[in-house]
């Protein structure tokens, strides 16, 4: 490609550079590539006449650069439109001038979307012009003086008593009398590139005086009033964003303020990147109140720097070690110490671990934060933290398989935690219409998306989608909502009108539900596509029980427990007569038992291939199997179903020596000379669940997996279709609802990326790796010894004559002794030096346990009187250099 001449002249005067030095622009370099596609060689004649923030006219232009008037009038409009320079009307007359690269001409022309949809180039040279020159200012600025800087939510500096008014966002709005609103520049050139954070664009950035005038006459953003340049403030600090302000204007003044997210925006890059964290920051660092944090993870989720990760609270036998960071204040700073790939490598967790509740829930729910909540009678606030992980509380505090229980800190001291029950006795209020808990929609964004099955994933990408206004429909093949919530788990675990009151919520939110339908035989994913859906998510479950491939099972009286189950729960006609055996040993074998009970068995009787020990079932089922007199046979496997006329009359066994290896796989071995017969007049078969595709994946390109579950992306959940995600059992096998809810967020997490233009589905995004703290390492002596809370059963029913759910909920008096049996294991650790003080942690805390405070007083100057602040600071900073490399060789000899 030609090199434009007067092109590459414009950027080196633009620079301030010679042609021909040392440090001259050349071709590649992203000052020229950004101007070349759209900037001609008149129209660089024309602004080579031009210095860097001196307005003229083009009466005042002409002669200089020996055009017309009308002609250089023509080329400054060009330029002007370009983004090149600005264009007020001054004393009546037109009046032009440019600014710096950055914050100034690259931003302008990235918001110029006709010509970056023309010429991707503009963003990308955009992008690339802080990523090659960011290097160089690393020290070179004091606090406050850089060219962006941050600006705190006010909110979080209203007790601050030494704040000044530049640092409030009130102030640059009530000073100004014209607005616009645009386009976020950074996020528009991270779009175009395909690296899209997933925190959209559209009416982000406001601009003021002179750039609002300039950005509506050219059709950069549209006129706004100052009430509503407040709304827009206030929904960005809402959705976890922060502000930003140019920096070059003086101290007070400003022309822009930028509402930014830390993985996209490429001021904050170079605090991200290059750790030069003194040229954004804003003079306040973030403070963490260890006694009122609960490490719920708001903050950490939320900083848009890393600067917050989750730690621990509890007092250690061996003190952790802290690690000394350096900084560039004193240290020779080179590409060893950045980090280039801060998009997708960011911590929730410090090296020493955090609170095992949170690390072990699937969904990784704030549980040490809603038990605080709950102890103060929160319980509205508690009910909104944990629908941020979890829609459906109501149904999990019934069947949870409480992970977080068995890791809780408290059992070394006693026993564990009941957060089930504290969970339960908060959802409660989400089973009563007038007092359930709806969260407000974040966005409004309207694209359709279809979720096949309404079970737990299903249901719960449905619930995240529509918080961000999209138009989801769910289509379920049964005629019943809730997948194997309704149809696979017997009422007297979860009844069903638990499941509907928390589907009656995502009703609430627009959701569209259409059940009888099988997508793939009553319409393909094809025809939804022309239908207008943009994406699909696959949620079917593994609706099918698993066969032994035995002899005989295809005998009268031999059913799969699942399909036992579904019947019972579609109020079929399922009584049984005489013996009934079980075979299986997990959950759903458990369920069936108790089921099976309930439906008129004589005799129920289980047997699994598993020890008593190694029985996948929770120790809590197995206990209430045999309350209700289930006999378990443990060590059994079955080899032969024998029949008469047709219909099964007995089972055969053989004893089983199982082994478990290393890697925890369960190995059977039979022992031939040790066979029973056992008589029985039903078999429900309960060995597992297989997945019903049906004609669903006709005409796809879906792939599967041996094991015949989806092939999909483990942290995307992208099928091989990408327009298709999928999520739940279908995508695992059968696991936990708790498990098929996290990937239902996440999987609406995907889906928003993936409609929305340019986004990436991995850039940016959380990738919850959470880890436990040392317990070994734990000083857990002195701690009181509060017993554990137990609730109780409905008195004067016995359990195994009712389908009721007859465990009771906890009392308001209950919950408050449980809950002060918490430890609080986990806290938020600060590093106050990656802080850049925006406040977006105090916003998102429910807990009043991190505040912004006052740590620098620096102040902004104009760009006219920069050159000396920064000289002083270099020079000031060798000096730093010098004296710790002197420092470190006389303690080294």
């Amino acid at each position: 490609m030609a090199v434009n001449e007067k092109v590459l002249d414009l950027a080196n005067h633009i620079s301030k550079k010679k042609r021909g030095s040392k440090n001259e622009i050349r071709p590649e370099d992203p000052e020229y590539m950004i101007l070349e596609p759209v900037v001609t060689e008149e129209m660089a004649e024309v602004a080579l006449c031009m210095e860097i923030r001196k307005k003229v006219t083009a009466a005042e232009l002409a002669p200089l650069c020996g055009k017309t008037v009308d002609h250089t009038s023509k080329l400054l409009w060009d330029l002007a439109y370009a983004g090149v320079c600005f264009v007020n009307v001054i004393n009546g007359v037109d009046t032009y001038w440019y600014d710096t690269w950055v914050p100034g001409i690259m931003e302008m022309m990235v918001n110029n979307k006709e010509n970056v949809k023309k010429f991707p180039q503009i963003a990308e040279a955009f992008e690339a012009y802080g990523r090659v020159r960011g290097p160089r200012t690393v020290g070179a600025f004091p606090v406050g003086v850089g060219l962006m800087r941050v600006i705190p939510i006010e909110q979080a500096i209203d007790g601050e008593t030494r704040k000044a008014s530049y640092e409030e966002v009130s102030k640059y709005l009530k000073d100004n009398t014209i607005f616009s609103v645009s386009d976020c520049s950074c996020r528009t050139a991270r779009e175009s590139m395909g690296e899209g954070c997933g925190h959209l664009k559209e009416d982000m950035c406001i601009q003021m005086g002179h750039a609002a005038e300039y950005y509506i006459r050219t059709g950069r953003g549209r006129e706004i009033t100052r009430e509503e340049a407040f709304e827009i403030i206030r929904r960005a600090e809402e959705n976890g964003l922060m502000h930003q302000i140019p920096n070059l204007d003086g101290s007070g003044k400003t022309h822009a303020i930028c509402n930014c997210c830390g993985c996209s925006c490429l001021a904050l890059r170079t605090a991200s990147m290059f750790k030069n964290v003194d040229m954004v920051r804003s003079n306040y660092v973030s403070h963490v109140d260890k006694d009122k944090c609960v490490a719920c993870g708001e903050c950490v989720e939320n900083c848009p720097v890393n600067a917050l990760q989750l730690g621990q609270k509890l007092c250690a036998v061996t003190p952790i070690p802290i690690k000394k960071s350096e900084t560039p204040r004193n240290t020779e700073w080179g590409p060893d110490k950045w980090n280039p790939d801060y998009r997708t490598n960011r911590k929730d967790v410090v090296d020493s671990g955090t609170s095992p509740c949170k690390t072990e829930c699937p969904a990784h729910i704030a549980i040490q934060g809603y038990i605080k909540l709950a102890s103060q009678g929160k319980y509205t606030e508690a009910l909104e933290l944990i629908k941020y992980e979890n829609p459906f509380p109501a149904v999990c505090g019934r069947i949870c398989p409480r992970k977080c229980e068995s890791a809780c800190t408290r059992g070394d001291v006693d026993s564990p935690v009941a957060i089930d029950e504290i969970k339960k006795f908060i959802a409660e209020q989400d089973l009563s219409k007038e007092q359930r808990y709806v969260p407000k929609k974040r966005h409004e964004y309207g694209n359709q998306i279809a979720v096949i099955g309404a079970g737990p994933a299903g249901l719960s990408c449905a619930f995240y989608l529509s918080l961000d206004g999209y138009k989801v429909t769910v289509f379920e093949k049964q005629k019943a909502l809730g997948g194997m919530l309704t149809l696979g788990i017997p009422s007297f675990r979860l009844e069903k009108e638990v499941v509907n009151a928390e589907i009656e919520i995502l009703k609430e939110l627009g959701v569209e539900f259409k059940t009888g339908v099988e997508v793939g035989k009553d319409v393909s994913l094809k025809d939804l596509r022309g239908q207008g859906y943009e994406a699909f998510y696959l949620a079917i479950g593994a609706q099918l029980g698993r066969k032994l491939g035995l002899e005989g099972e295809e005998a009268e009286g031999v059913i799969t427990g699942v399909e036992f189950l579904r019947r019972v729960n579609l109020g079929e006609n399922c009584q049984l007569e005489g013996k009934t055996l079980v075979i299986g040993g997990g959950n759903v074998a458990i369920d069936v038992a108790r089921t099976a009970v309930r439906t008129g068995a004589s005799k129920v009787a289980m047997f699994c291939l598993e020890s008593r020990e190694a029985m996948p079932a929770l120790d809590e089922e197995i206990e209430e199997a045999i309350e209700e007199d289930i006999i378990i046979n443990n060590s059994w496997g079955p080899t032969r179903i024998v029949t008469e006329s047709g219909h099964v009359v007995g089972v055969e066994f053989k004893k089983c020596i199982s082994t478990i290896d290393a890697n925890n796989n369960f190995n059977p071995k039979y022992d031939e000379s040790d066979t029973i017969l056992v008589a029985t007049d039903n078999v429900l078969l309960s060995i597992g669940q297989a997945i019903d595709y049906g004609n669903l994946l006709v005409d796809s390109m879906i792939e599967l997996n041996p094991n015949k579950t989806i092939k999909a992306d483990a942290f995307t959940y992208q099928t091989t279709e990408p327009d298709v995600f999928a999520g739940g059992d279908v995508l695992t096998g059968p696991r936990f609802a708790i498990d098929a809810i996290a990937a239902g967020k996440q999987g609406a997490i995907s889906i928003h990326r993936y409609v929305q233009p340019g986004q990436s589905l991995t850039i940016g995004r959380d990738r919850r790796e959470y880890h436990i703290l040392d317990k070994e390492n734990l000083d857990l002596e002195g701690y009181d010894r509060i017993p554990r809370q137990k609730a109780g059963h409905t008195e004067g029913i016995k359990s195994n004559e009712t389908f009721q759910d007859l465990r009771v909920t906890f009392t308001n008096e209950q919950v408050m002794k449980e809950t002060e049996r918490c430890l609080n294991c986990g806290a938020t650790v600060t590093n106050e030096y990656l802080c850049v003080g925006c406040g977006a942690c105090t916003m998102k805390c429910k807990f009043d346990a991190i505040s912004l405070v006052r740590q620098y007083n620096g102040t902004g100057v104009a760009y006219e009187e920069l050159k000396p602040v920064v000289v002083k600071q270099i020079l000031k900073r060798k000096g730093k250099i010098a004296m710790k490399k002197a420092v470190n060789v006389f303690i080294k000899h």
